[in-house]
C-alpha cells in the first residue's frame, strides 16, 4: 500500500508540473489566427492599413490619418491574447497628439506565419523597428502591454535601434517571478523556457521609461510591477489607474494621461500638463 500511495502522490505532483513544461506556450500565448482575405476584410473602412505591404509579409498595421509632419513613430506591442489589428484604440488616441502609430504583429498571430517564443518574438520585433527607421523619420517610440511590454524592453535594450522612450502598460519585473506567483503550488519559476526579463532588459537604457499600472490588476500582482520600477534607473514616471484591473485601464482618447504620457517619453521632463 505504502508503493501504490507513493506512486499516486506522485502522479498528482509530477503530471500538472509536466504539463505546464509541456503546454507553457499555450498558458502564455493566445494568439487570434485568421487567413489573409479575413485581415484584409478586417481593417477595411477602420482607422489601420496593413503595413508595409497588404501580402503575408506584412508586419503590423500603420494609422492613416496620422499628420504629415508627425512627431515621431509610436510601435505598440499588444498583450498575449487577439492580435494587433484589436488594438485600434491606440491610433484613436495617440493619432490626435500628433503620433504615427503602428500596431506590431506578433509572429503566428493574425496572418503571420513564424513561431512562438522569446527570442522569436523580440527578433521579429528587431525587425520590424528597422523597417520602420528605414520607413520614416524622426523619433521612434515602443509602447508594449502586458507581455509587449517585455517584447518592447527587449527591442530596446538593443542599443542599434535607438529607441527614444518605453511606455508599458500593466509590466512584470520577470517572467519566472511572475509564473511563481500565479502557479504557486508548483516550482514555476524553474519550468519556464522565457524570461521575458524587463529589469535586465532596461539596466543600460537611458532614456525616459514611463509605467503604467491597473491598481486592482489581478493578473500581474502591483508588487511585480512596483518591484521593475522600482530597479529602472533611467528616467522614469508611474501611473497608476486605481480602480482598474489588468483589462480595465481607462483606453478612452479622451483621458488626460494619453497626453501626459507622451510629453513625458518624449521630454523625460515630470512637469507634465
Amino acid at each position: 500500500m505504502d508503493i501504490v500511495f507513493r506512486m499516486v502522490l506522485f502522479s498528482f505532483v509530477a503530471v500538472p508540473i509536466l504539463g505546464m513544461y509541456l503546454f507553457q506556450d499555450s498558458l502564455l500565448y493566445h494568439p487570434d489566427t485568421f487567413s489573409l482575405p479575413e485581415l484584409l476584410r478586417r481593417v477595411k473602412s477602420s482607422t489601420v492599413k496593413v503595413w508595409p505591404e497588404a501580402n503575408e509579409n506584412y508586419r503590423g498595421f500603420l494609422s492613416i490619418s496620422h499628420p504629415a509632419d508627425a512627431r515621431g513613430t509610436i510601435v505598440v506591442f499588444h498583450g498575449n491574447a487577439g492580435s494587433a489589428v484589436d488594438r485600434q484604440y491606440y491610433v484613436n488616441a495617440l493619432v490626435p497628439l500628433g503620433y504615427r502609430v503602428l500596431l506590431a504583429e506578433y509572429p503566428k498571430y493574425g496572418a503571420r506565419t513564424g513561431s512562438l517564443g522569446e527570442r522569436n518574438l523580440v527578433s521579429d520585433a528587431a525587425a520590424t523597428l528597422k523597417a520602420v527607421r528605414q520607413a520614416f523619420s524622426g523619433p521612434l517610440y515602443v509602447w508594449g502591454e502586458s507581455l509587449g511590454c517585455a517584447v518592447a524592453t527587449g527591442v530596446a535594450a538593443d542599443k542599434s535601434l535607438d529607441v527614444n522612450g518605453v511606455v508599458l502598460i500593466t509590466p512584470w519585473n520577470n517572467l519566472p517571478d511572475l509564473a511563481q506567483a500565479l502557479y504557486w503550488f508548483l516550482p514555476a519559476k524553474w519550468m519556464v523556457r522565457d524570461r521575458y526579463d524587463n529589469v535586465a532588459n532596461l539596466k543600460d537604457f537611458k532614456k525616459p521609461v514611463a509605467l503604467l499600472m491597473a491598481g486592482e490588476d489581478e493578473i500581474i500582482p502591483n508588487k511585480h510591477t512596483l518591484a521593475f520600477y522600482e530597479a529602472v534607473q533611467s528616467p522614469k514616471r508611474l501611473w497608476v489607474f486605481q480602480a482598474a484591473y489588468h483589462n480595465t485601464w481607462p483606453m478612452s482618447p479622451t483621458e488626460k494621461w494619453w497626453g501626459e504620457v507622451v510629453d513625458f517619453s518624449s521630454t523625460g521632463s515630470r512637469d507634465t500638463p
